[in-house]
């Protein structure tokens, strides 16, 4: 195993990105066969895992060095998943999204990266100023190429709720009236934007969308307005006869609007629908890719589901019976990574 860490840093040094990704998979499968320690009694499983995302992540740079971005987000879930508390795995997650043109689930990435780093008490202020241009820019560039929607984000601090949203709408009118067939405000949460603490300290924002398509706008409002996450447009499960129903529905109208609740996102923490409440959007998503026989990316996404809810109690206190949820839900998605099937939490929420 230290000689294939060796090797593949080594060649990494000398930007040989094949052979650098080969030997560290060949070190990643060493590691995955109890190799990862000279005496297993004697380490604790963290260092373990500490070890695995230290490889998925020179994987991550292997494969972005290679231009192959796909395989670099899978290995950089993986590292997450591993060790969810460094930035850094989250911040290459970020880089492998802007590779694949998906600029606010980047712009997601960044926020976390940005967030972990100061709860981990990051001293540099030249690094988190960094951390929040970069996610700055990946929001504007998510709004760039956004044509179906446009937002606008309306500075709160306590005053009534009801009253503001009235306001913002407002003022969102004047700015976008070609955004107008439908408009809403997100309920849930309250958002952040990045900013420099000292110019505006624990600033929070409401975040108002409009839409140009009615329908897009009020499927977007039921999905991420209800207290359980549900996917759009999809109100029973799917039986293989709806296959291509399934197939017209999310290339005309489901991309849309997973583009604009990723959007969503790229600016909340906290939920308040729940902890799980993103990773169960997820779980549908991949419901819905697994009826159009899309193997590959359901599988992407179930990784990236694991990778959310393994850096939830890193982000907010969880309670007791949030942390029962989110440890079944891992649970379902390793088994639905393994092939499972069978009777789940997962499978409950859904018929609900």
């Amino acid at each position: 195993l230290r000689a294939a860490l060796r090797e593949g840093s080594a060649r990494c040094r000398q930007r040989d990105f094949t052979a650098a990704a080969a030997k560290f998979s060949t070190a990643l499968e060493l590691c995955s066969k109890g190799f990862a320690t000279e005496d297993p009694l004697k380490s604790s499983p963290d260092d373990i895992s500490r070890l695995a995302s230290w490889i998925e992540s020179k994987l991550v740079i292997c494969y972005l060095k290679l231009g192959k971005p796909g395989l670099a987000l899978h290995h950089s879930h993986r590292s997450i998943i591993q060790n969810p508390s460094h930035f850094c795995n989250h911040l290459r997650q970020a880089a492998c999204f802007r590779c694949l043109q998906r600029y606010s689930e980047a712009a997601r990435s960044a926020m976390v990266a940005h967030c972990l780093y100061v709860l981990a008490e990051g001293v540099r202020l030249e690094t988190s100023d960094l951390l929040q241009l970069y996610w700055q820019a990946l929001i504007q560039e998510a709004l760039s190429g956004e044509v179906s929607f446009s937002v606008l984000y309306t500075p709160f601090e306590k005053e009534d709720k009801a009253d503001k949203i009235k306001e913002a709408h407002k003022t969102f009118a004047e700015k976008h009236p070609d955004y107008m067939q439908h408009i809403f405000t997100d309920p849930h949460g309250i958002h952040v934007l990045p900013e420099k603490a000292e110019s505006h300290p624990d600033q929070q924002y409401l975040l108002t969308l409009g839409f140009r398509n009615k329908e897009i706008g009020k499927t977007v409002e039921k999905s991420v307005t209800r207290n359980l996450p549900i996917f759009p447009g999809q109100k029973i499960t799917f039986s293989p006869s709806m296959e291509e129903e399934a197939e017209t529905f999310w290339q005309n109208t489901g991309k849309r609007i997973m583009a604009a609740m990723a959007f969503i996102g790229s600016t909340k923490i906290k939920d308040e629908r729940g902890p799980c409440a993103r990773a169960i959007e997820q779980f549908h998503h991949a419901s819905l890719l697994s009826q159009l026989q899309r193997g590959e990316e359901q599988a992407q996404v179930m990784t990236q589901a694991m990778a959310e809810l393994a850096t939830v109690p890193y982000l907010q206190r969880v309670s007791q019976e949030d942390d029962k949820l989110l440890q079944s839900l891992m649970a379902d998605a390793m088994d639905i990574l393994a092939g499972g099937t069978g009777e789940r939490v997962w499978t409950k929420i859904h018929k609900v």
